[in-house]
């Protein structure tokens, strides 16, 4: 897998600091795909992840010149998709009842219905886990299982040792565990 860093040197985002379109293209290109693959399994919803993408590089675009380069420019990138999920997810929670957020399909089968119910349980309730998650762990989490990262490169993302990869997923596991237990009880997964 080649790393998006290894795409984008210090030069094109310097480009983009003073207002170069072209360069900030590259970026866009490059990172798209990823901030859109954050932003949907944060939110589960294609046209939320949309938004969030397009909110990020707008974003991005106008606050490019506050990145100092103190940490991997990947890490404030996702930094600010993580944020701004968190944001999304906060805005529609007071914006719609809980129950207008599940969509009933299939009303004439009850067991795939209940089934289709369980699993969009289980996913809100992974996805609302790991959102309150310290960003620490969350964020390592994050790459790893959806991004697909390696160790090597979340550690080069993060700017920190594998060993600490290692201990922040470590750690995030077990809270996820803890956070996540009563998904263990049979009931939850029906027949």
């Amino acid at each position: 897998m080649v790393m998006a860093e290894q795409l984008i040197d210090g030069s094109v985002i310097e480009a983009c600091q003073q207002g170069d379109r072209a360069a900030f293209q590259v970026l866009f290109e490059t990172y798209k795909d990823k901030v859109f693959s954050i932003a949907v399994y944060s939110s589960g919803d294609r046209s939320v992840a949309d938004d969030v993408t397009q909110q990020i590089f707008l974003k991005l675009f106008t606050a490019i010149r506050q990145f100092r380069g103190d940490s991997e420019f990947t890490t404030w990138l996702y930094r600010l998709v993580v944020n701004a999920c968190l944001d999304e997810r906060r805005r529609r929670r007071r914006l719609l009842p809980w129950g207008e957020t599940v969509s009933m399909r299939n009303t004439s089968d009850k067991k795939p219905q209940e089934k289709q119910y369980a699993r969009l349980e289980v996913r809100e309730a992974v996805q609302a886990a790991i959102s309150e998650l310290k960003p620490k762990f969350r964020l390592p989490i994050l790459l790893k299982y959806i991004e697909g990262l390696s160790y090597e490169e979340i550690a080069s993302v993060m700017g920190c040792s594998k060993g600490t990869v290692a201990s922040r997923l470590n750690r995030g596991h077990s809270q996820l565990a803890k956070r996540l237990s009563h998904l263990n009880n049979p009931a939850v997964w029906g027949d």
